[in-house]
C-alpha cells in the first residue's frame, strides 16, 4: 500500500482547483525561489529544474517563474527560508508542514492556529519527523508490469500501483534524473516532488473522524507560506 498515495492524489486534485485562484502559483513561486538559492540555472540545479516542471504542469505563466528565480538573485528582497513544523491531527495522525517564509513570527502562529482550530496540536521539533523518510515521489499515469519495470530501470527504489497510477519513489538526489528517464521512455508523468514518506500509515475508518482530519490538512495547506503538507493519514 502506498502510504502517500491518497493524500498525494487529494493534493494534486486540490492544486488543479486552486490554480484557478492563483493560490498554487504563490506556493510554487516560493519553492522556486528557495530552490534557486542553490543556483539559478536549471541545467545545473536539478531541484530547481524539478520545481520549474511542476510550475509548468500547473500552467504557471513563464513570467511568474522568471520573477521567482530573480527573487533569489535580488539581494534587497526579503530572504525566504525553509521551515519544517510538526504536529498531530485527531487519531494520532502525524503531520509535517513544509513552509517557505520571510518571517517565522508570522508563519508559526498561523500554522499553530490552523492546528488548534481543527482539533490538532503543534508538536516539539523532532517528535514527529522520525516517523517519515525523505524521498522523491513521481506519479506516473500508467500501470502494469511493463511500466513498473520501466520505472525501476530508470532508477526508482520502489514502485507502488494504485488506482491506475504508479507511485515511483526515488532517492531525493535522483528525483529529476529518474523523472526524465521515465519521460524519455514514453510514460506520462503527472507530478514529481520531494516528499516525507511515512514509515507506517494510520488507517482511519470512521468517516466523521476522517473528515475532521482532512479539514485540518486542508486548513494548513491553504496557508500562503505553506509549501507542502505530509501525513501518515490513510482513510479506508
Amino acid at each position: 500500500m502506498a502510504g502517500h498515495s491518497k493524500w498525494a492524489k487529494i493534493k494534486r486534485d486540490k492544486a488543479g482547483n486552486d490554480a484557478k485562484k492563483g493560490a498554487v502559483f504563490t506556493k510554487i513561486g516560493n519553492q522556486i525561489a528557495v530552490a534557486a538559492r542553490s543556483g539559478t540555472d536549471p541545467l545545473t540545479n536539478p531541484a530547481l529544474a524539478t520545481v520549474i516542471e511542476t510550475a509548468k504542469a500547473a500552467n504557471m505563466p513563464l513570467i511568474n517563474i522568471e520573477k521567482a528565480i530573480k527573487r533569489a538573485e535580488d539581494k534587497s528582497a526579503a530572504a525566504l527560508e525553509e521551515v519544517l513544523y510538526e504536529g498531530y491531527a485527531q487519531g494520532g495522525v502525524a503531520v509535517l508542514v513544509e513552509c517557505a517564509t520571510d518571517n517565522r513570527n508570522r508563519t508559526f502562529p498561523e500554522v499553530k492556529n490552523a492546528f488548534n482550530k481543527n482539533g490538532g496540536s503543534i508538536a516539539d521539533p523532532g517528535s514527529v519527523a522520525f516517523q517519515f523518510e525523505r524521498k522523491g515521489l513521481i506519479v506516473v499515469e500508467a500501470s502494469g508490469d511493463d511500466a513498473t519495470l520501466t520505472a525501476l530501470e530508470a532508477g526508482a527504489i520502489d514502485v507502488n500501483e494504485e488506482d491506475g497510477e504508479l507511485y515511483v519513489y526515488t532517492d531525493p538526489k535522483d528525483l529529476h534524473a529518474v523523472r526524465q528517464s521515465i519521460i524519455n521512455a514514453g510514460l506520462k508523468v503527472a507530478s514529481a516532488e520531494l516528499v516525507y514518506e511515512p514509515n507506517a500509515v494510520v488507517q482511519i475508518s470512521d468517516q466523521a473522524q476522517a473528515d475532521k482530519i482532512q479539514k485540518l490538512l486542508d486548513a494548513v495547506d491553504d496557508l500562503e507560506d505553506v509549501v507542502s503538507v505530509h501525513t501518515n493519514f490513510y482513510p479506508v
